[in-house]
């Protein structure tokens, strides 16, 4: 029986920009073996899976390598084929994940996520974390899934040279790399090779990360965001306490089947 997939880039206006996210609907859940080869054959940072529930959907999301608790672009693709392709008529779609409860409203050609917020401790700067990148940063944080490194310049993020083979050490799913920026209120990258994503096009989990940060650093709640890959993303964030808002836009790439015996 063949299986329809989707496959939409995130945080974008146009094609081949933002980040590339597989959506695959189905019926009923498949083995965990099964989600994860499919995962693995579309070869992209992400491959979201949901099957519908008596309040809204459930969702999850795997790697190339893994399953991960939390997945904002993928999410956000999800909603677009719910809400584009397949004709979702409600103003809110509810996920229920690993992280609980999240809600994607659209407005327009805006798509607005509701995940929870990242709490984050600064920790200490160690040899260890000095070896991932070439540049030193002035401060690291932990947050729940990944670090989080500050560094002084939009320069520096653009030019930093990673050590994927150290990143992949830590006991985290990734490391963002964030400075203040002069057109947006800041620029980050993302790095996850331990999960089969050395550098993913554009984070949206990351930004419950970085939001809170920025809102103490810069004193306002509602924040622009670019992360700065090849095929960079534009985000709007806003600062709720305890959930953060993650918008941006979309675009349909392809639609398809896949066979699978």
């Amino acid at each position: 029986m063949p299986q329809k997939i989707y496959q939409v880039d995130a945080f974008t206006d146009k094609v081949f920009s933002g980040n590339p996210a597989a959506v695959c609907p189905l019926t009923e859940w498949l083995s965990d073996e099964l989600l994860q080869n499919i995962a693995m054959e579309n070869n992209l940072a992400e491959t979201a899976f949901y099957v519908a529930t008596d309040t809204g959907f459930h969702i999850r999301w795997f790697t190339p390598k893994a399953e991960v608790n939390l997945c904002g672009h993928a999410t956000l693709a999800t909603a677009f084929v719910l809400f584009n392709v397949l004709g979702y008529e409600q103003q809110m779609i509810r996920f229920q994940s690993r992280s609980g409860e999240l809600t994607v409203t659209k407005k327009g050609d805006w798509f607005t996520l509701n995940f929870p917020t990242d709490t984050i401790e600064q920790i200490p700067i160690t040899d260890a974390f000095l070896s991932c990148f070439d540049k030193k940063p002035e401060k690291i944080f932990r947050g729940k899934d990944d670090y989080l490194f500050i560094y002084g310049s939009q320069f520096d993020i653009e030019t930093i040279q990673p050590d994927f083979a150290q990143i992949a050490r830590f006991d985290k799913r990734g490391i963002i790399i964030t400075a203040a920026d002069t057109t947006t209120d800041f620029v980050s990258r993302y790095f996850a090779p331990a999960f089969g994503i050395n550098e993913d096009p554009v984070t949206g989990s990351a930004h419950t990360t970085l939001t809170p940060y920025w809102t103490q650093q810069l004193n306002k709640t509602e924040l622009t965001a670019l992360q700065l890959s090849e095929r960079t993303g534009y985000l709007q964030c806003t600062y709720l306490n305890t959930r953060t808002e993650i918008s941006g836009q979309a675009k349909l790439y392809l639609t398809g089947e896949i066979y699978i015996n």
